[in-house]
This record gives C-alpha cells, structure tokens and sequence, in this order.
C-alpha cells in the first residue's frame, strides 16, 4: 500500500463521501421504518456499497419475498459493476496484487470508478482504495444517523435526500465530458439508450438494472469502435 497515493485518493473522494453520507442518511431513515434495527441497516451498507442495491433489496425485505428473488434482484441490479471492474483490471495493470484487486473490487461504484477512470495519470490500487475508504465512511455514517433518527424526518424529506446521488454524479461526469470527446459521446449514448428503454413499448418492460447493463455495453461497444485506444496509449 503507498500511503502517499491512499491519502490523496482520500481527498479526491470526499466529495463522494459527502454525497453518499445524505443519500445514506436516507437509506438508513427507511430501513428502520421498515422495521429493521439500526445494526442491522449499518450492517447491510457495511457489507453492499450499492445504493439502488441497498434501496431494492429493503423493498424485497419488506415485502417478504423468498431469498432467490432477492438474490436475482441483487444479480441484475449490480451485474454492471463486474463490467466496471474489467475496465478497472485494464488500467491497474498487472503489477497489482489479487489482495489490491479484491478491495478495489469491494469499493467499485458508479462515483468511484468514475473518479478513477477520469484520473489522468496511471490508476494505481491505493489510490482507489483510498477514495473507496472515504467513500464507504460517508456511507456507513450516513446509515447510522439516517436509522438513528429513524421515522422522525417526514417521508417527503427522507425521499429527497435519494436526488443528491445524481446531483453527485453530474459533477463527477460532466467535468470530463467537457474535457474529452470520447467521454462525451458516450454519455450521450447512454442517454439516448436509456430514454428508448424508459419510453419505447417492449423495451420499457425490461428491468431498471438489465437496461443499465445493456446501455452500458451498447455505448461502450460504439465507443470502442470510434475511438479505438492504440497500443502505445495503453502502454502509458
């Protein structure tokens, strides 16, 4: 581990920390509302850093449904970030050890692979630990305080705080959208392919979680074939 990479990886993730600790307040807030215990919500993001994860696996649980609807929910919903962590194994390289690759694995999310892929120089394993580490802090505090205060905050207030994830991300993505066409283009993919699955009959009947896979791979796979990173860039 190279503290001095973990430390600044720490202070480029904290306005993620920042980000997660309002939406997790919230996670944590209907968690106990559902009927869960305030260990038990700190638990399940200490364990699961996947917001709409998290959020759908409440509402399997308060549904009561058998444990293989929770685990397909769990599949489909996440499934996109083993194609994050293959994007993640390219720019590590191979000098990283399978313990580093377990823990970047552990800290892979939307905000913070985007943090990371948007570094411009080589990606290395202890900063992206370091920004997973702040990150998953927000998170679980947010948890602890959110079931602390329980059912006392107004549903209306509580719901609101979910907007700030994407408000969060706005700021990761954009900044470097501006700054690199490739980058641009596939945003502008993902959103058109997302508004077919949300309003094209048929495709609007596919699940939250499998649409986000597919936009993924589609605008990627265009991205690929535009933009096509050469032999002597992956090297550097």
């Amino acid at each position: 581990m190279r503290l001095k990479e973990f430390f600044f990886g720490m202070r480029a993730g904290m306005p993620v920390c920042v980000g997660y600790f309002s939406v997790s307040f919230g996670f944590g807030a209907m968690a106990i509302a559902q009927g869960l215990r305030i260990w038990q919500a700190v638990l399940i993001s200490a364990s699961n850093l996947t917001s709409a994860g998290q959020f759908a696996g409440l509402t399997v649980i308060a549904a009561g449904a058998a444990i293989i609807e929770m685990i397909l929910t769990q599949v489909v919903i996440n499934s996109r970030y083993a194609l994050m962590s293959l994007a993640l194994g390219q720019r590590l390289g191979h000098n990283v050890g399978i313990g580093m690759r377990m823990m970047v694995a552990f800290f892979n999310t939307d905000e913070v692979f985007a943090l990371g892929m948007s570094r411009g120089k080589q990606l290395t394993g202890s900063f992206f630990v370091g920004t997973g580490v702040i990150a998953a802090l927000g998170w679980i505090s947010g948890t602890a305080l959110g079931a602390i205060a329980g059912s006392l905050l107004p549903e209306s207030i509580r719901m609101a705080l979910g907007v700030m994830l994407y408000g969060m991300f706005i700021a990761v993505v954009v900044p470097q959208a501006k700054a690199e066409k490739p980058i641009l283009i596939a945003v502008l993919l993902a959103l058109i392919f997302s508004c077919l699955f949300a309003w094209v009959p048929g495709l609007n009947k596919v699940s939250g979680g499998l649409a986000i896979v597919i936009c993924t791979v589609l605008a990627a796979s265009v991205c690929a074939l535009l933009f096509p990173v050469q032999d002597e860039e992956v090297a550097q």
